[in-house]
């Protein structure tokens, strides 16, 4: 197997808060990236292979660059030899902070939104450093339209046969090809959709197909990128503003949604991922079911002339998350969405977890200053009452669970229950004597 010319790992200073790889590339927003024994995210990106792993406060990343001279579409017995790209040709740190969207301060989004909204203040700071990624077009319309009636295993599964298939092969990491994504162009040939069927693609191998041949034949060349948010262009170009944001979004960004319509296995779900993720259009907001049992649950819609998902109430949604989030509605969705996938369930019970282990802690401390104040207000003469009184307090908490049963009571309120039990008992002591 040929060697490939590798770089040295970079870094880039950015803190888990402002990004969290983890997050953000599991939470169905891209479908190709793929995790290692060791922690490294690997995925093909503008004909290289681009490796990234994070600590705290870096995010390090590395970029396996092909032949410039190998085939387009090597067969993957014979990966492409090697050519060491000069550093003026790679541009991998600005492909990386262009991919992950780090411009925008994260921290200041997190706090805006929540100040709008409680139900996010509640739930994002277990879910920091989700960002939108900037996908390519293309790409985020054929994972989308894969993602009809489906999840996002099945979704990345879908995704890398296309690549295998139709995919220019640009190199290996270990024994592991990998394949960067195929152009429309190369979905259009007379037995594709027959193939995608073969491959388990159902009845979206359809969709893909009329899709590859109105975007490689009907439309002219661009026209997806021409849809794009101007404030979100692709690599290397200058944003330009997008237009004043309205009630329903920018007028852009419904152009760009009317428009994607238009094509095959595109409903009003699938068009707003492709604005969202593929288009740069942040106030776009899917409402898949997810969403929708979100929006019921937390934000009491399913009621009313809202009560079942029907287009009207689809754009309610969205209307209504754009008004509480502004022009990042998407994004901050997005958080939300993320926190309810069962992927990220272990985090929760995680944080739960670490609640209760501190819940008991305080509780046991409490029981220690309960003990301490119990002794502090009995006078020295009574040290043997003391003695005795302690010991039915340790008997009374074994007893009746007390750690559980103060949980909600306050501190000073039961330092004062015990002392009331103290006085009570050095009465009945001067009664007697």
């Amino acid at each position: 197997m040929s060697t490939m010319h590798s770089t040295e790992w970079c870094k880039l200073p950015i803190s888990l808060t402002e990004l969290c790889i983890d997050t953000s590339l599991r939470c169905g927003q891209s479908f190709r990236w793929r995790k290692s024994n060791d922690d490294i995210w690997s995925c093909t990106l503008h004909g290289r292979i681009l490796s990234l792993r994070q600590d705290p406060t870096h995010l390090h990343y590395r970029a396996i660059f092909p032949a410039t001279n190998a085939p387009p579409t090597p067969p993957s017995s014979a990966p492409p030899s090697t050519v060491d790209p000069s550093s003026d040709e790679d541009d991998t740190t600005e492909l990386v902070q262009h991919y992950f969207n780090v411009r925008p301060n994260l921290t200041d989004l997190y706090d805006q939104w929540s100040t709008a909204d409680l139900n996010f203040k509640k739930k994002a700071p277990k879910f920091t450093g989700v960002r939108i990624l900037k996908q390519d077009a293309w790409e985020a319309l054929v994972g989308f339209i894969c993602s009809s009636n489906n999840n996002i295993v099945r979704i990345s599964q879908m995704v890398e046969k296309l690549c295998i298939h139709y995919g220019p092969l640009i190199g290996h990491i270990d024994d592991q090809p990998y394949f960067d994504f195929p152009p429309a162009s190369s979905l259009t040939g007379p037995n594709v959709e027959s193939h995608l069927r073969q491959l388990g693609f159902g009845y979206r191998a359809k969709y893909l197909y009329q899709t590859a041949l109105m975007i490689a034949d009907a439309r002219e060349s661009g026209w997806l990128d021409s849809l794009r948010n101007p404030e979100s262009p692709l690599l290397g170009i200058k944003p330009r503003p997008a237009g004043e944001m309205l009630e329903g979004g920018r007028e852009g960004y419904r152009a760009a949604h009317t428009a994607l319509l238009e094509l095959q296995g595109v409903g009003p779900k699938v068009a707003d991922c492709v604005c969202l993720m593929g288009l740069g259009w942040g106030e776009a907001v899917p409402v898949d079911t997810h969403v929708w049992q979100i929006a019921q649950r937390d934000y009491k819609f399913g009621k009313g002339k809202h009560r079942s998902l029907t287009k009207a109430t689809y754009d309610a949604v969205g209307d209504y998350f754009r008004y509480l989030w502004g022009k990042e509605a998407g994004w901050a969705h997005s958080v939300l969405f993320t926190a309810d996938l069962r992927a990220f369930s272990e985090r929760l019970s995680a944080k739960m977890e670490v609640e209760e282990e501190k819940t008991s802690l305080k509780l046991e401390s409490g029981v220690k200053i309960l003990q301490e104040k119990v002794n502090l207000s009995v006078k020295a003469e009574d040290a043997e009452e003391s003695v005795k009184l302690k010991d039915n307090v340790k008997s009374e908490i074994n007893d009746r669970n007390v750690k559980r049963e103060w949980d909600d009571d306050d501190s000073e309120s039961k330092a004062s229950k015990v002392k009331k039990l103290v006085v009570t008992k050095r009465a009945k002591k001067r009664r007697k004597t």
